[in-house]
């Protein structure tokens, strides 16, 4: 298996040297110096891909070898291929990708808001600190905050009085910290930083979209976009919901083994691949990790190995517990994902990446990139590669 790292660009605070003394060899980027439906040059992707590959001397070299992400734009999810100039210009950025040789795209398909957490510094017992989605906190946000319409039908009597609690207790320091996490786009976001105002606004959008629809539009953007990956050589690999269930209201369609089963059924091409996220599926406890990697292992061609671990108070909150503990059978999945790597040529091997690290050590007093600090990764990679080696080994 292939050791990558996410790398946010020039600006990271952790360095491509940082990389390399980690140990990876490829890099996973993005343009994010554009917002999302803005099309990517096949100019801007070379520059980028120049800055990753060229080598100074004497250092170990680094491949850009997979986006993450390119985003769909929000029409897409709330038109399906009525949004016909959105999923060309995402086509666009594709070919601008494949001209450079990356042929690995991640993306998501999550509306409104991608990847969720209450907490970007929640404490841990170690004095590190981790991501935290914490369902009173959440529930504070939408019910007094946000105050979505129906929202506190989503509830249930014991969390809306919990969640009172939390927000009487808030001061406004608080309160701008919640809506600066949930509304303002987490690193890596595919979605558009919102105040509370548009985010009103974008959930009335949504008003008439169910699951059912979002996953038609979603099939249409699939059956749009994929014979252009397959003429490229790309695989598409779509990360799933984060996390793994309806948030706001809105549906998600890519939480469970039968997601993605429907997915994979509607357009059955090769190129219609997915990203193995460990931590978010490992969300809930309804997903056989160990079984999904087996089943799906043909349709995988990009890991996300971390663990998150569900509140014994409340399983709907969690945290991003260390990579080896928590829910997630993490020796079980990668045992299933050697045995599929092993399977495949040389140069189609399944790439992985440590993914939310806690913040520890003198990362706690520099300026990082929330979930993606140096050491908190470092750390997680190590223990990763020592059970892939252990596996590779005994197996």
């Amino acid at each position: 298996m292939k050791q990558a790292w996410r790398w946010f660009g020039p600006h990271d605070p952790v360095s491509l040297d940082d990389v390399r003394q980690a140990g990876a060899s490829d890099i996973v980027n993005a343009l994010h110096q554009l917002k999302p439906g803005e099309v990517w040059t096949e100019k801007a992707v070379a520059e980028r891909k120049h800055l990753i590959d060229t080598t100074p001397a004497g250092r170990t070299p680094l491949t850009w070898s997979i986006v993450e992400s390119i985003p769909v734009p929000d029409d897409v999810k709330r038109l399906g291929k009525q949004a016909k100039a959105s999923i060309e210009g995402w086509i666009a950025s594709m070919e601008a990708v494949a001209k450079s040789d990356i042929k690995t795209i991640c993306y998501n398909f999550m509306p409104v808001v991608d990847w969720t957490r209450t907490d970007l510094d929640a404490p841990l017992p170690t004095g590190a600190t981790c991501l935290r989605f914490d369902i009173y906190r959440f529930a504070a946000f939408e019910l007094h905050i946000l105050k979505r319409p129906g929202a506190e039908r989503d509830y249930d009597d014991a969390i809306k009085a919990r969640a009172k609690l939390v927000f009487d207790a808030m001061t406004q320091t608080d309160i701008d910290y919640l809506v600066m996490v949930i509304a303002s786009a987490l690193p890596g976001s595919t979605t558009d930083p919102l105040t509370l105002e548009s985010f009103r606004d974008k959930l009335i959008a949504y008003r008439d979209i169910d699951a059912s629809v979002l996953r038609r539009h979603f099939i249409e953007f699939l059956e749009a976009v994929t014979p252009v990956a397959e003429k490229l050589g790309v695989k598409l690999t779509l990360h799933p919901d984060d996390p793994p269930r309806s948030l706001f209201g809105l549906p998600r369609v890519a939480s469970t083994k039968e997601d993605y089963q429907a997915l994979f059924d509607a357009v059955p091409s090769e190129a219609n691949g997915m990203c193995f996220c460990t931590g978010s599926l490992g969300v809930r406890p309804d997903n056989d990790l160990v079984a999904m990697a087996k089943h799906f292992a043909p349709r995988i061609h990009f890991v996300h190995l971390r663990a998150t671990k569900r509140d014994a108070e409340n399983p709907l909150s969690f945290f991003e517990a260390d990579h080896l503990d928590g829910d997630v059978d993490m020796v079980g999945v990668i045992a299933a994902l050697v045995a599929e790597d092993r399977k495949r040529p040389e140069g189609s091997k399944l790439p992985f990446r440590p993914d939310h690290g806690h913040r520890m050590l003198d990362d706690l007093t520099k300026k990082v990139t929330p979930g993606y600090t140096a050491i908190g990764r470092l750390k997680g990679l190590g223990e990763l590669r020592g059970v892939i080696r252990a596996v590779e080994r005994l197996s």
